[in-house]
């Protein structure tokens, strides 16, 4: 395991009913392939040596004995393989049989797994020739020239890195106490699924969703594979299928309906995982009284590394099948947060800095929206732009056109005589762009804002967005502060996905090619002069570097707590085409070296709503010492 990562198979072979040799030729067959790609698991469907259609000719002692002697040919076939197995077959313990998922590896049998719960029902009859887990005593057993100990003690299984596994099979999952509830809280951070499941009408998407909800609930990574074309379609259809999901997410899917076998290959981030786990108190309380056996694997040669998995470049942006709904249901979390925090402060006025850039065009859009829902009159928002030395014409027009169309008090106040007394105040040379130079320009506007707050009794609104805040990309007591920050837990590239959103509505139509222009305008602080033609000099993105970048090192590193190599990797994955090795390696350490110089800034953020997973509140999700070093992450950064 590298990064976090394990790979993973779910395979799906061709079989013919009660024909052991060639089910096993099929087997050996999606075992080298996988083994070839350098897979650590594979697992295969329900019964697959014999074929899960057999009925009572699980009753004769051939087949029986052809499954053994099977199991001994694929023990002998995998002894120099760096690859653990999982295959389904009947296995005769006492004077009972079970339908049992054994494990193998190197030539040896890690484990036999009974299944529990057995369907006898509508068309699924198991109970006529298996017993369940619960019938088995505790024994020692001959299977296949193989001493193994065999109970109904839960098991997990652990790979030579530590990665624990655990079987159940088909029906287990579709229970009321799945067994790999346990078997998650026991440890296992992977379950594998060996199903037969025959295909009606609806049924796969009821599957689906119940392996993702099963795998969401317990955190864990989810390896599903059914059975296919071959088996017997007397009464039913088998069409095959495979899911690899990763809490709650499907990362991997086989088609269905397949005349050809399948293999289905990709990586499980284990990391990921345990960091939801370690994060979350609820999944820890509930281990309590969980056990399971532990079972270790034999060490394996090391493999080189390649990324299989697809990185979203922008992982706070929603897809395109969920981006209206996703962000209607952002836009109403920061209404409805600022509505609370206006009749709470029996206010019903509000002070908005509007510049015409994208943070104060959303956090504007969503004041208008409150004091709708609250029934309050939009004059009662005092919109006030501050051109300053590096106001350009065109967010200036921007922010006045915004205010106008929205009916909301529009007040211009000009920053430039009052900075420039300030500059002779302190004694500070204007002709120097310097940190003063810029961070004057900011105080001075949010003194203003302060001061007509308490002219007209209303809440000062912060426009700052979660970017910034984790870049420390704002001014300390300037923008940094407000009454109530509506865009706080909400990343640069997730802003104009809402504003382009919200120029889609009919509440804003008239608005809607200002909001567009606001969305393809050059992020600024606009705090230096313009250049000769007036238009935007000083870019963001130029000086700290692109927020899309930015916002995925945001999410993996706070999100899953990602160390900055394998951030690295998955940005090398992401931006391929756009970014080179040095850039992105040049914007990560800048990232790290900024993230802990400006906690202090975090340290004293104003109140504002949590709307996704991430937030950087001092009172929520983000508690760090001001004073925190990044050398280690720093350290990483370098050798990059």
């Amino acid at each position: 395991m590298k990064y976090g990562l394990i790979k993973v198979a779910a395979a799906i072979p061709g079989v013919k009913v009660a024909d052991t040799d060639y089910n096993t030729q099929q087997i050996e067959s999606l075992i080298v392939r996988a083994e070839g790609k350098g897979t650590e698991i594979i697992v295969f469907p329900e019964l697959c040596i014999t074929g899960y259609t057999c009925q009572d000719l699980f009753r004769q002692s051939l087949l029986l004995d052809k499954a053994e002697e099977s199991l001994m040919v694929l023990l002998d076939f995998t002894r120099k393989l760096d690859i653990i197995s999982v295959v389904g077959m009947p296995v005769r313990i006492g004077s009972l049989l079970y339908n049992c998922g054994v494990v193998i590896h190197r030539g040896t049998i890690l484990g036999v797994v009974a299944k529990t719960y057995l369907p006898n029902y509508n068309e699924f009859y198991e109970k006529r020739w298996y017993a369940s887990s619960t019938d088995l005593i505790e024994q020692d057993i001959y299977l296949a020239g193989n001493l193994v100990h065999v109970s109904n003690e839960p098991q997990v299984f652990r790979t030579c890195d530590g990665v624990g596994f655990g079987v159940e099979i088909c029906e287990d999952v579709w229970a009321p106490l799945p067994p790999s509830n346990n078997l998650a809280l026991a440890g296992a951070d992977i379950v594998l699924n060996l199903s037969a499941s025959n295909d009606l009408v609806g049924k796969r998407a009821y599957l689906r969703s119940l392996l993702l909800q099963q795998s969401a609930r317990m955190i864990c990574g989810y390896v599903y594979t059914t059975c296919g074309y071959g088996e017997s379609t007397q009464d039913v259809v088998y069409g095959g299928g495979a899911f690899i999901i990763e809490n709650g997410t499907v990362i991997a899917e086989a088609k269905r309906f397949q005349l050809e076998p399948q293999l289905l290959v990709q990586q499980i981030d284990v990391e990921r995982l345990r960091s939801e786990r370690q994060n979350n108190t609820t999944f820890r309380t509930a281990q309590d009284g969980a056990h399971a056996k532990a079972v270790d694997a034999k060490l394996v040669t090391p493999r080189d590394f390649e990324l299989l998995r697809q990185v979203n470049p922008h992982p706070f942006i929603p897809s395109d099948e969920e981006m209206g709904e996703t962000c209607e249901e952002i836009l109403n979390i920061q209404t409805m947060g600022l509505c609370k925090r206006l009749v709470h402060s029996h206010c019903d006025k509000a002070v908005i800095g509007i510049s015409g850039g994208l943070d104060s065009t959303l956090a504007l859009l969503i004041v208008v929206r409150a004091f709708d829902r609250l029934g309050f009159s939009r004059r009662n928002i005092i919109g006030v732009t501050m051109p300053g030395f590096g106001t350009s014409d065109r967010t200036h027009d921007n922010a006045v056109s915004l205010m106008g169309t929205l009916g909301i008090t529009q007040r211009e106040i000009s920053i430039a005589k009052a900075v420039n007394q300030h500059f002779e105040d302190i004694g500070h040379n204007p002709s120097m762009h310097d940190v003063t130079y810029e961070n004057s320009q900011a105080r001075e506007r949010t003194q203003i804002l302060m001061d007509v707050a308490n002219q007209v009794g209303g809440l000062v609104i912060g426009t700052g967005d979660l970017s910034e805040l984790a870049l420390g990309w704002c001014t300390y007591n300037g923008d940094h502060m407000s009454m109530y920050g509506v865009n706080a837990s909400i990343p640069k590239t997730l802003v104009q996905s809402l504003i382009r959103y919200a120029a889609s509505l009919p509440a804003f139509s008239t608005q809607q090619s200002v909001l567009i222009d606001v969305i393809d305008t050059p992020i600024s602080p606009e705090l230096t002069p313009a250049d000769e033609e007036g238009n935007i000099k000083q870019k963001t993105e130029d000086l700290v570097g692109p927020y899309e970048l930015h916002d995925f090192f945001l999410y993996y590193i706070m999100r899953h707590g990602f160390r900055p190599a394998k951030v690295f990797l998955l940005a090398q994955a992401a931006f391929s085409q756009k970014y080179s090795d040095d850039v992105i390696k040049k914007w990560l350490t800048t990232f790290c070296r900024r993230f802990f110089n400006q906690q202090f800034k975090r340290s004293c953020m104003p109140d504002g709503p949590k709307v996704g997973a991430i937030s950087l509140s001092p009172r929520g999700d983000w508690r760090m010492a001001s004073d925190a070093a990044g050398t280690l992450w720093l350290k990483e950064c370098e050798a990059l």
